[in-house]
């Protein structure tokens, strides 16, 4: 079931729950040992995970420590920013979305999956290249436990785990290859990830375009609720030169 708010760590104002800004929950948190930092700014390395973490409340030294960390004029992903971004950034792409918590599923272990692990990933890549469920990295699968079927020896549907703030685990890379669509097999695997994160006492939760109506009512009948909206951005820093090319260093 679905757990009260608790503060985002080393967040100034705005939020008041860690899923308001679940990249920082879970970078200053689980994910801490994937951190790379600049003043308050956090990513994932970029073979991971696209998340990068922004304060509540960014100031111009904020934007200034994002482009430092990502690189001048480089195409930055802003998931889950909701304010704002200085104007000599230039959004590059936007759609909205929405965060779906555990509010009652019926999870259930699913006998047909296998644990799937680095051997496996080129496959992984060739099926989230088939099906684009979202971003999915050659380290990506080093953030949880990811799940996959497979028909005949060949990889046909996954589900895995990315975001993991403190008592909460996303679930991610849903995908079934178009050949085996039809069977329930992405519903199955859902079901399992969610088992497996309810199993360690966390909540799931995920992330789904709001346009992706079809997918929202299904997440919601398997006993999911939308908690907010949210947006999946991506804008262009602009050309700096000097302290700002300062290589990012881990933290910890």
């Amino acid at each position: 079931m679905v757990k009260g708010g608790a503060r985002v760590p080393g967040s100034r104002g705005g939020s008041d729950h860690l899923l308001d800004n679940p990249a920082l929950a879970a970078l200053t948190g689980p994910h801490a040992h994937f951190a790379e930092r600049r003043g308050r700014v956090l990513r994932y390395p970029v073979d991971v995970s696209p998340w990068l973490a922004l304060p509540d409340d960014p100031g111009p030294q904020d934007w200034a420590d994002l482009v430092a960390l990502t690189g001048p004029g480089a195409e930055v992903p802003l998931l889950g920013h909701l304010g704002p971004v200085p104007e000599d950034w230039e959004i590059t792409f936007r759609a909205e979305g929405v965060q779906l918590v555990d509010d009652g599923v019926a999870t259930a272990p699913e006998p047909e999956a296998l644990r799937l692990g680095p051997a496996d990933v080129p496959e992984m890549l060739d099926l989230v290249r088939r099906t684009r469920p979202g971003p999915f990295l050659p380290r990506t699968i080093e953030l949880g436990t990811y799940l996959g079927i497979r028909r005949e020896g060949r990889l046909v549907a996954m589900a895995g785990e990315r975001l993991h703030p403190p008592g909460w685990t996303e679930i991610s890379a849903v995908c079934t290859d178009p050949s085996a669509r039809g069977e329930g097999l992405a519903t199955r695997l859902v079901l399992a990830v969610a088992h497996g994160i309810r199993e360690r006492g966390e909540t799931p939760f995920l992330h789904t375009g709001a346009a992706n109506t079809g997918a929202i009512r299904l997440y919601e009948q398997l006993g999911f609720r939308l908690r907010r909206t949210t947006a999946f951005m991506a804008a262009r820093s602009p050309q700096r030169t000097g302290a700002g090319e300062e290589r990012a260093v881990p933290v910890g």
